[in-house]
């Protein structure tokens, strides 16, 4: 399109139709020139023998939390099985639902929020139904607050919503309060029959209040397994069933997994990009460095970002130990953190998450009457500047002192994305082992759930409501 003599030329690639870029076969990568100057090469040889005992427990299922290792081949395993009630049910919603609302907190939501947001486009729910192919999908469950609910109610108004609420238990705080909103507004305004219909649940396979439940009202449903714990849980029906239902292809989504089991088999650093990582972040770990930055340059990126955050913060923050996780969105964040990452204190590092090729491009129209002093990118690409920001960035942080860990990821396709997914968990995993700590369990959460309930009243908590009660006036007098 021409407007007054400018130029614009947008490049929109064939993820907006469904399709898959080409070069799809390649695989994440591991880049640490930008970390060379914070460890040596025989640090991370002294750890072979300790990472390759560490495969070999993790694969014979002889570590702390391996009940909860079914995450190892789980995409291999679904693809050998096959996806038919899946895809069935999440052409159900797909057909019928103006409005999926997916209810869960932690990794019962996280997984699924972050495919949403990597695959779709940044503003999915305001495009017209021809553009976005499914349902507008929302998430509920993952707070406490009134006005939240009120300005979701008021979203779902004159449409026909479909639930689908993913919990373990059906008894976590957060989103069973956020079912019991939402199931009392869809049988107020659809009817209970029609409500039944419209609630999908995702849950244990034989026990649990949403179970039970389940059964007694017939919601249709799908089973959380067993052997894999929330934060691992992205390739079950938790994030499979949502995904599927807004017409991501799980197909190539689990083909990416299973690509990475295949692809990161050898114990060795050299071989294996995910187990090379785990070691980096223990040897500057080691060296104190306490806090991770994973730092993305698209938007679409912030639920990646999250879902990491919640993988690594749950699994080695224990015992006195872990890795801070925190994250941070560039270039914007620049604008915020950037003095604190460039001279702060030095007990950081950062995991950069790199496109190699981005879905689409932009070029920057000439416009030499604004004299903004940036006429010499006329004609260049969006992503160019994005990217040139990017290095520019990681060799200023690097010679400040913060070490720099770039993943890079293919394209922004499903199968990528089951390959990052994949890539992180056992990089995780690995990394859990190094540190000490069962990566797979997360005993502390209850603290503040103990608390919550004595405060909330609930019965059988009334010793620590009076405990919690007593210590709050003696802070006050």
């Amino acid at each position: 399109m021409t407007r007054t003599g400018i130029s614009w030329h947008v490049i929109i690639s064939r993820r907006w139709s469904g399709g898959l870029n080409e070069g799809m076969n390649r695989m994440i990568q591991l880049d640490l020139r930008f970390a060379r100057e914070a460890f040596r090469e025989s640090e991370l040889e002294l750890l072979e023998p300790a990472v390759a005992a560490a495969d070999a427990a993790l694969r014979r299922r002889q570590v702390a939390g391996a009940d909860f290792l079914g995450w190892l081949d789980l995409a291999s395993r679904t693809l050998a099985a096959g996806t038919q009630a899946l895809e069935e049910a999440a052409e159900a919603i797909r057909s019928e639902a103006d409005v999926l609302v997916v209810v869960g907190i932690g990794g019962s939501y996280l997984g699924a929020r972050a495919a949403f947001e990597f695959l779709k486009p940044q503003y999915y729910n305001q495009l017209p139904r021809s553009l976005r192919g499914g349902p507008e999908l929302y998430f509920a469950g993952n707070h406490l607050s009134a006005r939240g609910f009120r300005d979701l109610l008021r979203t779902l108004e004159g449409k026909r919503v479909y639930l689908n609420v993913i919990s373990k238990s059906g008894t976590t705080t957060e989103p069973a309060l956020a079912f019991r909103v939402l199931r009392a507004w869809l049988e107020q305004t659809a009817g209970h029959e029609a409500a039944r219909k419209q609630i999908y649940v995702t849950t244990d396979a034989a026990r649990g209040a949403l179970k039970h439940l389940a059964d007694v009202e017939g919601y249709p449903s799908f089973v959380v397994p067993d052997d894999v714990g929330g934060r691992y849980s992205v390739l079950t029906p938790v994030g499979l069933l949502p995904l599927a239902a807004i017409g991501v292809d799980i197909g190539q989504l689990l083909q990416g997994a299973a690509e990475a089991e295949q692809s990161l088999t050898d114990p060795r650093l050299a071989a294996n990009a995910a187990y090379r990582y785990a070691a980096v972040r223990n040897v500057l770990y080691r060296k104190g460095l306490t806090t991770e930055l994973f730092a993305y340059y698209e938007p679409a990126l912030a639920y990646v970002a999250e879902w990491w955050k919640q993988l690594f913060g749950e699994s080695e923050g224990k015992d006195g130990k872990g890795i801070f996780p925190a994250s941070a969105g560039y270039t914007t964040d620049l604008h915020s953190l950037g003095q604190f990452v460039q001279e702060g204190r030095r007990n950081l590092f950062e995991t950069v998450l790199r496109l190699t090729e981005p879905p689409c491009d932009l070029a920057i129209p000439s416009a030499p009457q604004m004299d903004d002093g940036l006429e010499y990118l006329a004609g260049r690409p969006f992503n160019w500047v994005n990217d040139q920001a990017r290095l520019a960035t990681q060799m200023a942080h690097a010679s400040g002192g913060v070490p720099n860990l770039l993943v890079e990821l293919p394209d922004m396709s499903e199968r990528s994305l089951g390959q990052l997914f994949y890539f992180f968990e056992l990089a995780c995993a690995m990394s859990g082992q190094l540190m000490g700590v069962n990566a797979f369990d997360q005993p502390g959460v209850e603290a503040y759930k103990t608390n919550m309930f004595a405060l909330l009243g609930k019965p059988g908590y009334e010793l620590q409501q009076a405990a919690l009660r007593a210590q709050l006036e003696s802070a006050v007098t």
